[in-house]
Formats: C-alpha cells, structure tokens, sequence
C-alpha cells in the first residue's frame, strides 16, 4: 500500500535572527551604494550566497579588494585588526555581526580582565570562533572531551563557548574543566536560537520515524542539529536541498521530521518538504 507521509516541521527551522538582519542589511546596503562588499561568505550556505552575488553583494578575500562601496562585516564576528585596518583606510563600514556574537566578545574580555585563563569552546578555525579568540591576547580553543582531558590542572580559569555549540557536549566539558580548575566561571554563550533548535528537534526526532536537516554541510550549527538528531533517531540525513533527499530512506516509514540550520533560507526548507509531500512510500499495514 502506497501513501503521502505525515511531516512534522521545526516551528523555528531555518534562518535565526541574526542571520536575517546580516541579509537584510547586505540587500539595502547593495541597493543603496549599488554594490557592497564581504570578507568571506556572509553566512555558511551556497543558495544564500549565490542569491547575494546577483544583487551585488560580492565576496572578496582582503580590504585591498575593496572599491568605492561599503564593506559589511559578517555575523560570524571580525578580528579586531581589521575593523583598525578598515578604519586606516576610511572604508565605510557596516557591522552585521550578531548582537550575540558581541555579547561573547564583551563576555571574553570581561574574563580576562579577572586575569583569569581563558578558553573557548567551540570549533578549531570557524569563523566564529577565530574572532573571539582576537578579542584577547591569549586563549584555549578546545572542541572535544579528549581536548579537554588532556589540559593541565589550573587555579584561575574563564570559559565562554561558540554560540552553535551542542548543549550537551558543552556541559559535559564543563563537568571535566570543573575537576581540574580550582576557580571556574562559566558563561554560559550558546545562544537561545541554537538552544531552542536543539530542543525542538529532542521534541520531534523521537516521535518521527525519519529526521531530515536542512543545510550547507559547511555549517556548523547544521551538524549540531543533525548530531541531536541523530542521537534520538538513527533514520537522520542531512541534506543541502531536495535533490540529496533519497527515497529509500523512507521505506516502511510513515512520518518524517524536518529541521534546519540557523543558516538555511527559507525557500530551500519550503523545497524540501514540497519534495516529502510528493514522495509515496510503502506503508507498515
């Protein structure tokens, strides 16, 4: 018997806040000056981009590259030597970071001033994350359990973490730093979108009989879903569109959950559960 699946979508999947502003911003100051420039992607996601490059906002490698048109710093967060090196050369600037990214900045330097060690949870060269280390002159950057046992014993340490961090690999490091750090503060910087993501995928992924999450497989917070998804339900596939979407994955399955990263716009997410509503599956009776 052949029949249309029951799908369940994330009330919150896809774009979060910050991400939207720093697209927003990237469109009025193209259509405004004509042009603007970027460092690097404005988010992790190719459809976003492409998109972006039609209406002249353009990627560039370096500051030099930079013509007659304001530059938009990204909502990953800049290294402070180029906001100076901006400002030397009186580009126009326009600051898309997300206001949560600078809460983690404010909350690094705050902890430094305590002149305590600082670490950073979060993942070795994202972008995010090479920025909040630049707020500082000194910082550990650790990523995994095994990281985090191999540091030495300390007296005085502060620890603040990568925004799309997963919770609970986050508070499982922090369990093992608070074995080995005599005075601990904790600021607690996964961000409340990536927190309720999580929690909606933990609501659906074990009532649905296969998760599909959304996103570039260059974003981190997308794989942060899909390593939650997937811990609750061993049917997860993370796909960038409709097309990776394989029918097999749906044999003898009757509902199918549908998340997506903070990154994902939300034609792509429409797409995909077009493609799921089309989709006839073999059914349990």
């Amino acid at each position: 018997m052949s029949d249309h699946l029951k799908i369940r979508v994330a009330k919150d999947a896809g774009f979060c806040f910050g991400v939207r502003d720093a697209i927003e911003k990237a469109r009025e100051v193209a259509q405004e000056h004509g042009k603007v420039y970027m460092l690097g992607d404005i988010v992790h996601n190719e459809r976003v981009v492409k998109d972006l490059a039609q209406e002249n906002v353009k990627v560039v490698d370096s500051l030099a590259e930079v013509k007659n048109a304001p530059v938009l710093f990204r909502a990953h967060g800049t290294i402070p030597e180029l906001w100076v090196e901006a400002g030397r050369k009186d580009l126009t600037i326009v600051d898309a970071t997300c206001p949560l990214v600078h809460e983690i900045h404010d909350e690094i330097k705050k902890l430094d001033v305590e002149g305590r060690k600082l670490i950073i949870i979060g993942d070795h060269g994202h972008d995010e994350v090479v920025a909040i280390r630049a707020q500082v002159t000194e910082a550990i950057i650790i990523a995994s359990i095994a990281e985090t046992e191999a540091l030495p014993r300390m007296k005085k340490a502060g620890v603040v973490s990568q925004s799309t961090q997963m919770i609970e690999n986050v508070q499982e490091i922090i369990g093992i730093l608070s074995m080995k750090i005599f005075d601990l503060r904790f600021v607690n910087t996964v961000c409340f979108p990536t927190r309720r993501n999580q929690g909606q995928i933990k609501e659906i992924a074990p009532i649905s009989d296969v998760m599909i999450i959304v996103g570039s497989f260059t974003s981190a917070n997308t794989k942060r879903l899909h390593e939650v998804s997937l811990s609750l339900n061993p049917r997860s596939y993370m796909v960038e569109n409709a097309n990776d979407i394989q029918e097999s994955w749906f044999d003898m399955a009757e509902s199918v959950g549908v998340s997506a990263g903070a990154s994902s716009p939300d034609d792509l997410i429409e797409e995909v559960v077009e493609h799921l509503n089309n989709l006839h599956v073999e059914s349990r009776v």
